[in-house]
């Protein structure tokens, strides 16, 4: 059972009502020079083990086991340190966590413990705190607002907790109150953890974390104001109330950090993920992935909003087969739908004209002129193949090819072709919002129509 309105999984509450500077709780440490130590304490640790595993390698041990071990801990140690300090960090970590599909398979052990860890849930904040800031947003008569008010949280995420209660009119919610200094927090760390982008590198080889730092601490800095939260999820519960897989739980009531949502009882799509299914399972595992895909390509042209926080938690299997949209903090604003030259780079690519592709963006500024040895069709390379193809099977066989592709140092003029390009951050944001759902995708084990979905919801979007 999972409230609606959060990402985390269920957990249940410790009761802690205070602990010290530095320890783990839903109190988001404040103090700028303690996360900063904490953060700084992430290039002297991996350092340190690269030049321990140069040792180890000296004295004759196995390269390729050196590398792995360093690499584990390196994840083991990146995520403990986002995981404990919440916020900006955690929320980092958790973005992060839709690219284990790209993990090598080597090493995918280590990683998918250390990425599970900031998937799942956070630490609890004290109850005290809990009721200040209820106080505070709701009134000194909070209380009165509810029936029935559960202390103890059912799920913990990076920036708040969720609690269940039953409202006034006798219909049970989700009540989402932010951590006190949050907001504080986050600007801090994203900015801090610019400086640090390149350690991500050693984790996901190939990703371009600077880009998605930056990308992200903008678009992470509008979900501390749950009013504009409440406003998102509105529009998505009005937008798809018809919608026959799909469940938005309405807004009973918000404020700046305190949002009440109607309940859902779930699970979350996240339980789905790397598990064998029987033909039943996964008849219903292709239904949900449907679900999700018709969902990405249908809103910005229904509402003008794009979902910008891929995440297997934010989908909830319901009991009656639906699945259930929660945490509508990062949505991205399109007014106009995906943009049309994107939805021209779409088609293009889907096509495979890649000097029709090369040609257009270099008109639109996006590829430089004297890019002539760029190759942008060969970069994007199986990433296209769900548009290419009338069914596509999603597998992490298939997204770790993609992943080793795009890692691979000796490929110097696919890096050539990535940094000669330069996409406006609007279309940046659809492109990782499209790579993260495929990551989760192909942990999930699907097969989608996702050719057919595209066309039937992106205007301009053509299959011939």
């Amino acid at each position: 059972m999972i409230a609606a309105g959060t990402s985390a999984s269920a957990a249940r509450a410790h009761g802690s009502s205070s602990s010290p500077e530095g320890t783990v709780t839903g109190r988001v440490p404040r103090n700028g020079l303690s996360r900063s130590a904490r953060l700084a304490s992430l290039p002297l640790g991996f350092a340190g083990r690269a030049v321990a595993g140069w040792g180890r390698a000296l004295s004759g041990a196995d390269r390729d086991d050196v590398a792995a071990v360093t690499a584990a801990r390196n994840a083991e140690q990146l995520f403990a340190v986002l995981g404990s300090l919440k916020g900006g960090a955690m929320k980092l970590g958790q973005a992060l966590s839709v690219y284990d599909a790209m993990v090598p398979a080597e090493l995918l052990g280590p990683y998918h413990e250390a990425l599970a860890k900031l998937q799942t849930a956070g630490p609890p904040m004290p109850v005290r705190d809990a009721h200040r800031m209820l106080t505070e947003q709701l009134g000194r008569g909070w209380a009165s607002r509810f029936r029935e008010f559960d202390d103890d949280p059912v799920a913990a995420a990076s920036l708040g907790q969720v609690h269940r209660g039953v409202w006034r009119d006798g219909r049970a919610v989700a009540v989402k109150i932010q951590y006190p200094g949050a907001d504080v927090a986050l600007d801090a760390d994203l900015r801090q953890l610019r400086r640090f982008s390149w350690l991500l590198g050693a984790v996901l080889p190939g990703l371009d974390a600077r880009a998605l730092v930056a990308e992200l601490h903008e678009r992470m800095m509008e979900e501390v104001d749950y009013r504009i939260e409440a406003d998102h999820q509105r529009a998505f519960a009005a937008g798809f109330a018809d919608a026959p897989g799909l469940r938005v739980p309405a807004v009973v009531a918000s404020a700046p950090k305190v949002l009440v949502s109607e309940w859902l009882d779930g699970v979350p799509l996240r339980s789905e993920l790397d598990t064998p299914a029987d033909a039943d399972e996964q008849r219903a595992r292709d239904r949900y992935a449907h679900t999700v895909v018709e969902t990405m390509f249908a809103s910005p042209a229904r509402i003008g909003l794009l979902h910008a926080d891929p995440h297997p938690g934010n989908f909830l299997v319901l009991d009656d087969g639906r699945l259930g949209m929660v945490d509508f903090g990062a949505v991205a604003s399109l007014p106009g739908g995906i943009p049309p030259v994107l939805v021209q780079i779409l088609n293009l690519t889907a096509r495979g004209e890649g000097a029709a592709l090369t040609e257009l963006l270099v008109a639109e500024g996006f590829l430089a002129a004297d890019a002539e040895e760029a190759d942008v069709l060969r970069w994007i390379g199986a990433l296209a193949d769900p548009l290419r193809h009338e069914v596509f099977h999603f597998d992490r066989t298939w997204m770790a090819r993609q992943g080793a592709r795009v890692a691979n140092p000796g490929n110097r003029a696919f890096a050539r072709t990535g940094r000669a390009l330069n996409l406006p951050p609007d279309h940046v944001l659809v492109v990782r919002v499209l790579t993260g759902w495929m990551n989760i995708l192909a942990q999930l084990d699907c097969t989608v129509a996702a050719r057919a979905v595209a066309a039937a919801n992106i205007p301009g979007f053509a299959t011939g």
